[in-house]
Protein backbone atom coordinates (compact mmCIF):
# COMPACT_ATOMS: atom_id res chain seq x y z
CA UNK A 1 0.00 0.00 0.00
CA UNK A 2 1.69 3.51 -0.63
CA UNK A 3 0.01 6.55 0.61
CA UNK A 4 0.51 10.09 -0.57
CA UNK A 5 1.01 13.24 1.38
CA UNK A 6 0.66 16.95 1.17
CA UNK A 7 3.64 17.68 3.55
CA UNK A 8 2.91 21.72 2.62
CA UNK A 9 -0.54 21.43 3.07
CA UNK A 10 -1.88 22.93 6.64
CA UNK A 11 -1.41 26.14 8.86
CA UNK A 12 1.78 24.20 10.67
CA UNK A 13 3.60 22.87 7.60
CA UNK A 14 6.06 21.43 6.85
CA UNK A 15 7.42 21.14 10.49
CA UNK A 16 3.87 19.37 11.88
CA UNK A 17 3.02 17.72 8.53
CA UNK A 18 6.89 15.77 8.81
CA UNK A 19 6.48 15.07 12.37
CA UNK A 20 3.19 13.57 12.18
CA UNK A 21 4.47 12.06 9.30
CA UNK A 22 7.24 10.29 11.21
CA UNK A 23 4.72 9.59 13.87
CA UNK A 24 2.77 7.48 11.55
CA UNK A 25 5.56 5.79 9.89
CA UNK A 26 6.17 4.10 13.48
CA UNK A 27 2.63 2.81 13.77
CA UNK A 28 1.99 1.80 10.32
CA UNK A 29 3.28 -1.80 8.66
CA UNK A 30 6.39 -2.12 7.30
CA UNK A 31 4.16 -3.00 3.85
CA UNK A 32 2.66 0.37 3.96
CA UNK A 33 5.02 3.04 2.15
CA UNK A 34 4.24 7.02 2.62
CA UNK A 35 5.13 9.22 -0.63
CA UNK A 36 5.88 12.84 0.48
CA UNK A 37 4.89 15.66 -1.87
CA UNK A 38 6.20 19.26 -1.59
CA UNK A 39 9.21 20.96 -1.40
CA UNK A 40 12.35 18.64 -1.28
CA UNK A 41 14.61 20.71 0.44
CA UNK A 42 12.22 21.19 3.13
CA UNK A 43 11.54 18.18 3.69
CA UNK A 44 14.60 17.12 4.13
CA UNK A 45 15.79 20.16 6.75
CA UNK A 46 12.82 18.56 8.53
CA UNK A 47 13.35 14.86 8.63
CA UNK A 48 17.25 16.22 9.74
CA UNK A 49 15.71 17.98 12.79
CA UNK A 50 13.70 14.30 13.71
CA UNK A 51 16.97 12.60 13.32
CA UNK A 52 14.64 10.88 10.37
CA UNK A 53 16.53 9.73 7.67
CA UNK A 54 14.97 10.13 4.43
CA UNK A 55 15.75 6.93 2.74
CA UNK A 56 12.58 5.96 4.98
CA UNK A 57 10.39 7.60 2.37
CA UNK A 58 9.81 8.64 -1.27
CA UNK A 59 10.06 12.35 -1.93
CA UNK A 60 7.95 14.27 -4.51
CA UNK A 61 9.99 17.06 -5.28
CA UNK A 62 7.18 19.72 -5.74
CA UNK A 63 8.23 23.61 -6.39
CA UNK A 64 4.94 25.04 -6.08
CA UNK A 65 2.45 25.36 -2.81
CA UNK A 66 -1.58 26.17 -3.07
CA UNK A 67 -1.75 28.46 -0.13
CA UNK A 68 -4.54 28.01 2.19
CA UNK A 69 -6.94 31.52 0.69
CA UNK A 70 -5.78 30.96 -2.91
CA UNK A 71 -8.96 30.16 -5.05
CA UNK A 72 -9.62 26.31 -5.15
CA UNK A 73 -10.14 26.05 -9.30
CA UNK A 74 -7.81 28.69 -10.36
CA UNK A 75 -4.59 27.49 -7.84
CA UNK A 76 -5.08 23.76 -8.87
CA UNK A 77 -5.40 24.71 -12.55
CA UNK A 78 -2.07 27.28 -12.45
CA UNK A 79 -0.05 25.38 -10.12
CA UNK A 80 -0.05 21.49 -11.77
CA UNK A 81 4.14 21.28 -10.04
CA UNK A 82 2.06 22.45 -6.51
CA UNK A 83 2.05 19.50 -4.06
CA UNK A 84 -1.89 18.82 -4.26
CA UNK A 85 -1.67 18.81 -7.72
CA UNK A 86 1.04 16.49 -7.98
CA UNK A 87 -0.13 14.31 -5.39
CA UNK A 88 -3.26 14.03 -7.52
CA UNK A 89 -1.73 12.86 -10.43
CA UNK A 90 -0.05 10.32 -9.10
CA UNK A 91 -3.15 9.33 -7.64
CA UNK A 92 -4.83 9.55 -10.83
CA UNK A 93 -2.50 7.02 -12.66
CA UNK A 94 -2.04 4.76 -9.95
CA UNK A 95 0.67 5.28 -8.32
CA UNK A 96 -0.66 6.12 -5.42
CA UNK A 97 -3.43 4.26 -3.29
CA UNK A 98 -4.57 7.32 -1.58
CA UNK A 99 -4.15 10.75 -1.21
CA UNK A 100 -4.23 12.58 2.12
CA UNK A 101 -3.42 16.90 2.78
CA UNK A 102 -5.09 19.53 5.81
CA UNK A 103 -4.05 21.86 3.48
CA UNK A 104 -6.53 23.84 0.60
CA UNK A 105 -9.21 22.09 1.35
CA UNK A 106 -11.33 23.41 -1.78
CA UNK A 107 -8.37 22.86 -4.07
CA UNK A 108 -8.18 19.13 -2.40
CA UNK A 109 -12.07 19.07 -3.64
CA UNK A 110 -11.47 20.44 -7.00
CA UNK A 111 -8.64 18.32 -7.36
CA UNK A 112 -10.90 15.13 -6.66
CA UNK A 113 -13.65 15.93 -9.03
CA UNK A 114 -11.31 16.80 -11.80
CA UNK A 115 -8.10 14.98 -11.02
CA UNK A 116 -9.83 11.28 -10.23
CA UNK A 117 -13.58 12.56 -11.10
CA UNK A 118 -16.75 11.00 -9.15
CA UNK A 119 -17.79 7.43 -8.90
CA UNK A 120 -20.31 6.95 -11.78
CA UNK A 121 -24.65 7.25 -10.28
CA UNK A 122 -22.57 9.76 -7.46
CA UNK A 123 -24.54 12.90 -7.74
CA UNK A 124 -22.98 14.94 -5.51
CA UNK A 125 -19.59 13.57 -3.39
CA UNK A 126 -19.26 14.98 0.00
CA UNK A 127 -17.54 15.34 3.36
CA UNK A 128 -18.70 13.30 6.47
CA UNK A 129 -17.25 14.28 10.04
CA UNK A 130 -17.37 11.78 12.97
CA UNK A 131 -19.48 12.94 16.17
CA UNK A 132 -18.71 11.23 19.30
CA UNK A 133 -21.96 9.43 21.31
CA UNK A 134 -22.88 9.92 24.75
CA UNK A 135 -22.75 6.10 25.07
CA UNK A 136 -19.29 5.75 23.80
CA UNK A 137 -20.07 5.35 19.76
CA UNK A 138 -19.90 7.69 16.90
CA UNK A 139 -22.06 8.96 14.83
CA UNK A 140 -21.46 9.97 11.29
CA UNK A 141 -22.98 13.51 10.22
CA UNK A 142 -22.95 14.36 6.27
CA UNK A 143 -22.61 16.49 4.38
CA UNK A 144 -20.69 19.19 6.27
CA UNK A 145 -19.57 21.67 3.68
CA UNK A 146 -19.04 20.44 0.46
CA UNK A 147 -22.26 20.98 -0.75
CA UNK A 148 -24.52 23.94 0.40
CA UNK A 149 -27.22 23.49 -1.54
CA UNK A 150 -29.22 20.02 -1.87
CA UNK A 151 -32.01 18.42 -3.60
CA UNK A 152 -33.73 15.49 -1.79
CA UNK A 153 -32.16 12.40 -4.23
CA UNK A 154 -28.74 13.95 -3.21
CA UNK A 155 -29.93 13.77 0.32
CA UNK A 156 -30.81 10.65 -0.22
CA UNK A 157 -27.86 9.23 -1.89
CA UNK A 158 -25.97 10.50 1.16
CA UNK A 159 -28.00 8.47 3.52
CA UNK A 160 -25.95 5.28 0.90
CA UNK A 161 -22.97 6.89 1.36
CA UNK A 162 -22.49 7.70 5.13
CA UNK A 163 -24.22 3.34 5.59
CA UNK A 164 -21.44 2.45 4.15
CA UNK A 165 -18.66 4.54 5.94
CA UNK A 166 -19.96 3.71 9.21
CA UNK A 167 -20.43 -0.29 8.63
CA UNK A 168 -17.01 -0.77 6.78
CA UNK A 169 -14.96 2.41 8.36
CA UNK A 170 -16.15 3.11 11.60
CA UNK A 171 -17.02 -0.93 12.50
CA UNK A 172 -21.28 -0.14 13.07
CA UNK A 173 -22.74 -3.56 11.78
CA UNK A 174 -26.33 -2.09 11.07
CA UNK A 175 -25.96 1.75 10.44
CA UNK A 176 -29.23 3.40 11.61
CA UNK A 177 -29.97 6.21 9.09
CA UNK A 178 -31.87 9.47 10.23
CA UNK A 179 -32.61 12.70 8.56
CA UNK A 180 -32.06 16.14 10.27
CA UNK A 181 -34.91 18.44 10.56
CA UNK A 182 -36.40 20.42 13.20
CA UNK A 183 -39.21 18.20 14.60
CA UNK A 184 -39.25 14.34 14.53
CA UNK A 185 -42.85 14.28 12.56
CA UNK A 186 -42.39 13.47 8.99
CA UNK A 187 -44.57 16.36 8.39
CA UNK A 188 -42.19 18.77 9.87
CA UNK A 189 -39.30 20.80 8.11
CA UNK A 190 -38.95 22.59 5.06
CA UNK A 191 -39.57 21.71 1.23
CA UNK A 192 -36.39 19.77 1.07
CA UNK A 193 -36.25 17.99 4.45
CA UNK A 194 -40.38 16.44 3.75
CA UNK A 195 -39.80 15.65 0.17
CA UNK A 196 -35.97 14.06 1.28
CA UNK A 197 -38.34 12.40 3.71
CA UNK A 198 -40.45 10.49 1.37
CA UNK A 199 -37.39 9.53 -0.47
CA UNK A 200 -35.88 7.84 1.96
CA UNK A 201 -39.17 6.27 3.52
CA UNK A 202 -39.23 2.67 3.16
CA UNK A 203 -35.91 2.51 0.98
CA UNK A 204 -34.23 -0.87 1.23
CA UNK A 205 -30.47 0.56 0.50
CA UNK A 206 -29.74 1.71 4.39
CA UNK A 207 -32.20 1.36 7.33
CA UNK A 208 -33.91 4.96 7.72
CA UNK A 209 -35.16 5.50 10.80
CA UNK A 210 -36.92 9.07 10.44
CA UNK A 211 -35.94 12.48 11.51
CA UNK A 212 -33.61 13.37 14.46
CA UNK A 213 -33.58 16.74 15.92
CA UNK A 214 -30.58 18.75 16.67
CA UNK A 215 -30.95 18.35 20.74
CA UNK A 216 -30.01 14.40 20.20
CA UNK A 217 -27.37 14.20 17.72
CA UNK A 218 -25.10 13.45 21.02
CA UNK A 219 -27.35 11.49 22.58
CA UNK A 220 -29.41 9.65 19.84
CA UNK A 221 -29.75 5.51 19.06
CA UNK A 222 -28.63 6.70 15.52
CA UNK A 223 -25.75 6.40 13.84
CA UNK A 224 -25.72 8.20 10.58
CA UNK A 225 -27.26 11.75 10.72
CA UNK A 226 -28.34 13.30 6.95
CA UNK A 227 -28.05 16.75 6.22
CA UNK A 228 -27.23 19.19 3.28
CA UNK A 229 -23.78 20.93 3.93
CA UNK A 230 -24.81 24.41 5.25
CA UNK A 231 -26.65 22.92 7.76
CA UNK A 232 -23.75 20.60 8.69
CA UNK A 233 -21.12 22.83 8.40
CA UNK A 234 -23.14 25.04 11.13
CA UNK A 235 -23.14 21.81 13.42
CA UNK A 236 -19.89 20.87 12.75
CA UNK A 237 -18.44 24.31 13.93
CA UNK A 238 -21.05 24.46 16.99
CA UNK A 239 -19.33 21.34 17.87
CA UNK A 240 -15.68 22.58 17.50
CA UNK A 241 -16.76 25.71 19.61
CA UNK A 242 -18.37 23.59 22.42
CA UNK A 243 -15.18 21.86 22.65
CA UNK A 244 -12.68 24.83 22.97
CA UNK A 245 -15.42 26.25 25.39
CA UNK A 246 -14.62 23.24 27.56
CA UNK A 247 -11.05 23.76 26.97
CA UNK A 248 -10.54 27.66 28.09
CA UNK A 249 -12.63 26.69 31.35
CA UNK A 250 -10.45 23.97 31.74
CA UNK A 251 -12.54 21.07 32.17
CA UNK A 252 -11.30 17.69 31.93
CA UNK A 253 -14.25 15.17 30.80
CA UNK A 254 -13.50 11.92 29.24
CA UNK A 255 -16.76 12.64 26.95
CA UNK A 256 -15.73 16.06 25.57
CA UNK A 257 -12.11 15.01 25.36
CA UNK A 258 -13.70 13.01 22.24
CA UNK A 259 -14.37 16.33 20.51
CA UNK A 260 -11.02 17.02 19.93
CA UNK A 261 -10.55 17.02 16.15
CA UNK A 262 -7.14 15.32 16.82
CA UNK A 263 -8.36 12.29 17.69
CA UNK A 264 -10.19 11.50 14.17
CA UNK A 265 -7.31 13.38 12.00
CA UNK A 266 -9.32 13.99 8.85
CA UNK A 267 -12.48 12.71 6.64
CA UNK A 268 -12.22 10.70 3.36
CA UNK A 269 -14.32 12.66 0.34
CA UNK A 270 -17.05 10.47 -0.10
CA UNK A 271 -17.99 9.53 -3.68
CA UNK A 272 -14.62 9.93 -5.34
CA UNK A 273 -12.82 7.00 -7.62
CA UNK A 274 -10.02 7.18 -5.23
CA UNK A 275 -9.22 7.59 -1.91
CA UNK A 276 -8.63 11.42 -0.71
CA UNK A 277 -8.45 12.34 2.86
CA UNK A 278 -8.55 16.28 3.59
CA UNK A 279 -7.46 16.89 7.32
CA UNK A 280 -8.04 20.38 9.90
CA UNK A 281 -5.81 23.47 8.54
CA UNK A 282 -4.71 23.83 12.05
CA UNK A 283 -3.68 20.03 12.18
CA UNK A 284 -0.62 19.51 14.23
CA UNK A 285 1.21 16.04 14.66
CA UNK A 286 -1.10 13.90 16.40
CA UNK A 287 -3.80 14.86 14.12
CA UNK A 288 -1.54 14.70 10.62
CA UNK A 289 -0.75 10.91 12.01
CA UNK A 290 -4.05 9.93 12.58
CA UNK A 291 -4.90 11.56 9.09
CA UNK A 292 -2.65 8.79 7.50
CA UNK A 293 -4.14 6.00 9.83
CA UNK A 294 -7.23 7.19 8.32
CA UNK A 295 -5.92 6.74 5.19
CA UNK A 296 -4.98 2.85 5.96
CA UNK A 297 -8.25 2.27 7.39
CA UNK A 298 -10.21 3.77 4.24
CA UNK A 299 -8.58 1.93 1.60
CA UNK A 300 -8.51 -1.55 3.32
CA UNK A 301 -11.91 -1.56 4.08
CA UNK A 302 -11.74 -0.81 0.44
CA UNK A 303 -14.75 1.79 0.90
CA UNK A 304 -14.34 3.29 -2.67
CA UNK A 305 -15.12 -0.11 -3.61
CA UNK A 306 -18.61 -1.06 -1.84
CA UNK A 307 -19.55 2.61 -2.47
CA UNK A 308 -19.96 1.36 -6.34
CA UNK A 309 -21.38 -1.75 -5.99
CA UNK A 310 -24.33 0.17 -3.98
CA UNK A 311 -24.66 3.18 -6.31
CA UNK A 312 -26.48 2.56 -9.52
Amino acid sequence: MRIGIDIMGGDYAPNKTIHGTILAHKELPPNISIILFGNKKKIVSELKKHKKSEDSFEIIDCQEVIDMGEHAIKSFKSKPNSSIAKGFEYLAKGKIDGFASAGNTGAMFVGGYYSVKAISGVLRPCICTILPKINGGVTVLLDVGANADCKPDVLYQFGILGSLFAKHVCGIKEPKVSLLNLGEEKTKGNMLTQASYELMSGTKDYNFIGNIESRHIFNSQTDVIICDGFTGNIVLKQAEALYDLVCERKINDSYFNRFNYEIYGGTPILGLNKPVIIGHGISNEIAIKNMLLLAKDVIEAKLVNKIKENID
